[in-house]
């Protein structure tokens, strides 16, 4: 895959890591006969694995990590090719690229964009407040280290993996009867990258090594069995590189012989090999870059020299699986788990495959813990992996989605340290940023980053003023630190980043002015991340992301001077100044509105959804909080489609998650796992690779097992029919605790509950609908209890116990108002349009059951029995048909269905999902519900109904009818309803469905 410079994507539309780019296809072909090998089985089917070398091609290549030394491993039987990065080589050096321009200009460009000449206060803000240099720097590849074995001719048996449980990469094949191995990781205990070569014949390994990198390097042989690389990083955008690296790799063998000239390492005859590889970097922090690197390259392989092989990976191994053991996911395993990974991947959406959704999850999870650990840079746009000097947009951070995406799933899939090099940036960030505030801005205090930053902690617009005029960049790292707080309670922790946040809120509180139509305090100029409102023109006031980021920081930093107990004026500044910001509106289109004006996007498809920033990741949208905004988020999400590039593909998984509604947060796993989003290796394509989207969509499958935003635990909020069985253990919620689930037929039968702290945790899902037993599993103390809402249970905990959650009524299906994220209300009280008109309206649930359709009771109709609805006057009583699926079990010879249409009689396919994976589908029709019994229909509750035409109250007969659909006399596992009306509207053909049950 060719690398893109950044003027290059630029040209193409393409900066601050969001632009669409064609994909480059890729295909494989599934075997009939494969079978994963015994070491992927070992592995739980935690492991990538291949039948075949990556050849040339990078993203066929397997990356391993220790936060700040990467690798990509080839396992190519005539080469082995590690391709070599450290995560402090970023081209130039330290500079200030702060324009000093921009204060004397920033009145005039607010002028501008408050007449609503928005292209001409973009040219004004690239002629004044561009950084110096316009563009950042670029994180770099070090080179490559090669091993040269000879013809590969006749060889065979080639597997190739990467185990996620051991973070270790193999390569095996024969080779003229003689089997050989590679093994690889990269230790974070010792700092080195190990290889050890063996064959099952003695003295059969030979070959020679050299180093070779696009930077500026020579090479040497420091020794007789090591070779060395020693370099500087490249010159960009006028800044001249400065950081100064050495690459060193040390072979010791066995049973053979080892020697280093004029660069090139050779190994003969040997029986057994271990390479080892360090890197040192000048790189100190972003003001110096004068460390020792050669000292530091030397010494590192000394002390790795010193331990065995063994010993090493066995600190690797101990090291690395303390952090990614904490988690297991289990969804269950078909026989799609036989074929290889890129075969996976290329069938995904034809096959029945839910372990690869648990691979996924997992590859984000190791991605993470090898890219980002304490002391190390933050992950950047690749994680630690690249090969270029002018990787895509820099491969640097881009802040207005990349950078927090990075660090989604720290907290939740229980890497709570891997987030820490984040919190370092952030505190960079408040240095850099303070002088950018003071000069483009005029800020007397505070600090401002803006779409990007890079290694030299960089603040400045950056790429043009469409993409980089973006003031919340800083204001959304740090509502991070607040988020992190919530999880862990560390009171130490928030004293050491609250000056960050502090600042982040002091230049919004310096530089926030009036909108003068609205009257709201705003940003200006600012955008709604790289997307246009007018033609060419993406500069405004006030977009809604910036005032829901803004909402978060400040009231994040005002709940955080509380617990310090500090800064009370500050605190009642900070809320003043939240009362005053534009509130979130709907939109003309029933949309959240992106915009302080009810502008419609020129790109409707856009990958940026920036203004659902208020859904997920933050929690100012919620189903049962916000109802209005939350339905309007559900039609901003069908407005801009399920299509997108990777990473935006990722947060709708989240998006969907957010919405609890499993099978569209599937959807869009599948629509990512495709060869267009996922190359072999399953990096994430934007196109090009970007690994944001590899950990958004960790945090998303997490999303869908565990909520925790609304302050309390949601088990299972989103579960997919997809995944009916499964266990989920070691997730993170906020408020400090760590849960385990086991559910099958789409329910939890156990919920496994640790806290870090003692108090009270309120526990939603459908588990505690009914009886609920929570005990301690040590000494089998029930926890005291008390019941919120229908499903929601708040319990007393003490800190460090375990308790088990558990229906002392056993697993039920679940009732059909908990199936639905999508319903319809009849109230007395309710007289929206397309809920049967209400006030007084004969379909209420008072008036049904005075029909004889008691809330909770049942309801016979030709053999079979129906439980209704067992709701309260103004809850869910019906589902409207949209495509859901609905956990519907059992066994039987009939499907029944109590129904009935509005505006029209609707008709739609629906399909039976039988526990073998079998389909069937089916037609699912009903009449009209207005005017009494149909003979379309077979009429199983009949009331009469006042309706209101003009306000004028009619007597009239109103009808839910009964549908009965043939079964197959075998198990069911769920329903698919048709997909015929996303809700109650006005004038739109309806299906209301009241009950579902199985008979015969």
């Amino acid at each position: 895959m060719s690398d893109l410079t950044r003027r290059q994507a630029l040209k193409i539309g393409a900066a601050g890591a969001g632009g669409a780019m064609l994909p480059l296809p890729w295909t494989a072909t599934a075997r009939a006969d494969s079978v994963a090998p015994p070491q992927v089985l070992a592995a739980g089917d935690l492991a990538l694995w291949y039948d075949e070398g990556a050849g040339t091609d990078w993203l066929r290549a397997l990356p391993i990590g220790n936060g700040r030394l990467g690798a990509m491993v080839f396992g190519n039987v005539d080469t082995e090719r590690l391709q070599l990065n450290e995560d402090t080589v970023w081209a130039g050096g330290p500079h200030d690229p702060s324009n000093t321009r921009g204060a004397a200009a920033l009145a005039e460009i607010r002028r501008l964009v408050n007449a609503n000449q928005w292209t001409q206060a973009q040219d004004l803000i690239n002629q004044t407040m561009m950084g110096n240099p316009g563009g950042q720097l670029a994180y770099q590849t070090v080179g490559n280290l090669r091993l040269a074995f000879g013809s590969a001719s006749g060889a065979s048996q080639h597997n190739r993996t990467l185990d996620l449980t051991t973070a270790t990469t193999t390569t095996s094949y024969v080779l003229n009867g003689i089997r050989y191995q590679r093994e690889v990781f990269a230790s974070a205990p010792d700092q080195v990258i190990a290889m050890r070569l063996t064959a099952d014949r003695s003295n059969s390994i030979s070959f020679t090594a050299t180093f070779d990198s696009p930077q500026r390097t020579t090479v040497s042989s420091p020794d007789g069995a090591t070779i060395g690389l020693d370099g500087v990083s490249g010159n960009m955008e006028g800044v001249t590189g400065q950081v100064r690296f050495l690459a060193l790799a040390n072979a010791t063998v066995s049973g053979g012989t080892v020697s280093s000239s004029g660069g090139t390492l050779r190994v003969t005859n040997a029986t057994s090999v271990t390479v080892l590889v360090s890197i040192g970097s000048s790189y100190v922090n972003y003001r110096n870059v004068g460390g020792d690197y050669g000292g530091i390259a030397r010494q590192r392989l000394s002390a790795a020299r010193a331990s065995s092989y063994d010993q090493l990976r066995s600190r690797h191994v101990a090291d690395y699986q303390a952090l990614f053991g904490r988690v297991t996911l289990d969804l269950g395993r078909t026989s799609a788990a036989d074929q290889t990974t890129d075969v996976r991947i290329a069938q995904h959406n034809s096959v029945n495959d839910p372990q690869f959704s648990a691979l996924l999850f997992q590859f984000g999870r190791y991605l993470l813990i090898s890219s980002s650990r304490p002391g190390t840079q933050p992950a950047n746009l690749q994680g630690i992996w690249n090969d270029s000097l002018a990787p895509s947009w820099d491969s640097k951070y881009t802040i207005n989605a990349n950078l927090p995406m990075n660090y989604w799933p720290a907290n939740t899939t229980n890497l709570a340290e891997c987030h820490n090099p984040v919190f370092d940036l952030v505190r960079d960030l408040a240095v850099t940023g303070t002088r950018t505030a003071q000069v483009q801005y005029g800020a007397a205090s505070g600090w401002v980053t803006h779409h990007n930053t890079d290694a030299w902690r960089a603040t400045a617009v950056v790429d043009g003023a469409f993409w980089g005029m973006w003031q919340t960049g800083g204001a959304w790292l740090s509502t991070l630190i607040w988020d992190h707080y919530l999880f862990n309670g560390d009171i130490e922790f928030l004293r050491t980043n609250y000056p960050a946040m502090k600042g982040a809120a002091q230049f919004f509180l310096n530089t926030l002015v009036t909108e003068p139509t609205l009257g709201y305090l705003v940003t200006n100029p600012s955008n709604s991340p790289e997307l246009s409102h007018h033609a060419n023109a993406s500069v405004c006031a006030g977009p809604t992301m910036d005032n829901q980021i803004l909402r978060d920081l400040f009231d994040a930093c005002a709940r955080a001077s509380e617990i310090l107990d500090v800064d009370s004026t500050f605190r009642a500044q900070v809320r003043a100044t939240r009362d005053r910001l534009p509130p979130m509106k709907v939109g003309s289109r029933g949309n959240i509105m992106e915009w302080l004006y009810d502008w419609v996007e020129t790109e409707p498809n856009h990958r940026h959804i920036s203004h659902l920033y208020g859904l997920a990741p933050s929690n100012q949208i919620t189903k049962r909080g916000t109802p209005q905004l939350f339905e309007a988020a559900r039609r901003t999400l069908a407005l801009r489609g399920d299509d997108g590039t990777g990473w935006s593909l990722a947060w709708k998984i989240n998006f969907w998650a957010r919405m609890e509604e499993g099978k569209r947060a599937h959807d869009l796993i599948r629509y990512l796992a495709t060869t267009a989003r996922l190359a072999p290796n399953m990096f994430d394509l934007h196109p090009p690779f970007q690994i944001d989207g590899n950990f958004g969509a960790t945090a998303g499958i997490a999303e869908m097992l565990l909520q925790s935003h609304a302050g309390e635990l949601h088990i299972l909020p989103a579960l997919p029919p997809a995944w009916p069985s499964g266990r989920v253990a070691g997730l993170r919620g906020r408020g400090g605790h760590t849960v385990s689930i086991t559910w099958s037929n789409g329910l939890a039968s156990e919920v496994l509950l640790r806290p870090d702290r003692a108090g009270t945790v309120r526990l939603r899902g459908r588990l505690f609908t009914g009886t609920v037993t929570i005990v301690d599993t040590a000494d089998g103390t029930a926890a005291r209890t008390a019941r919120i809402e229908t499903d929601l249970i708040e319990a007393t905990v003490q800190a460090g116990r375990t308790y088990r959650a558990t229906s002392s009524g056993g697993t039920t299906s679940p009732t059909l108002e908990q199936s639905f994220s999508n319903v319809g209300i009849t109230s007395d009280s309710n007289t929206n349009v397309g809920n049967f008109d209400g006030g007084g309206a004969s379909l209420s649930a008072q008036a049904l059951a005075a029909a004889g359709a008691s809330p909770g009771g049942t309801v016979s109709r030709n053999g079979i029995t129906f439980r209704w609805p067992n709701v309260s006057s103004g809850a869910a009583d019906n589902a409207i048909a949209s495509g859901q699926t609905i956990s519907v079990t059992g066994t039987g010879s009939t499907l029944g269905f109590l129904l009935t249409g509005t505006y029209g009689a609707p008709s739609g396919t629906g399909t039976v999902v039988y526990a073998d994976g079998t389909r069937q589908t089916f037609t699912l029709s009903t009449p009209d519900w207005y005017g009494g019994p149909s003979s379309a229909g077979t009429a199983a509750i009949v009331s009469a109904y006042q309706n209101r035409p003009n306000n004028q109250r009619q007597n009239t007969a109103a009808c839910i009818y009964y549908v009965g659909v043939a079964l197959q006399n075998k198990a069911v596992a769920s329903v698919v309803l048709p997909n015929i009306s996303a809700r109650p509207a006005a004038n739109v053909v309806t299906m209301h469905i009241f009950a579902i049950a199985i008979g015969g």
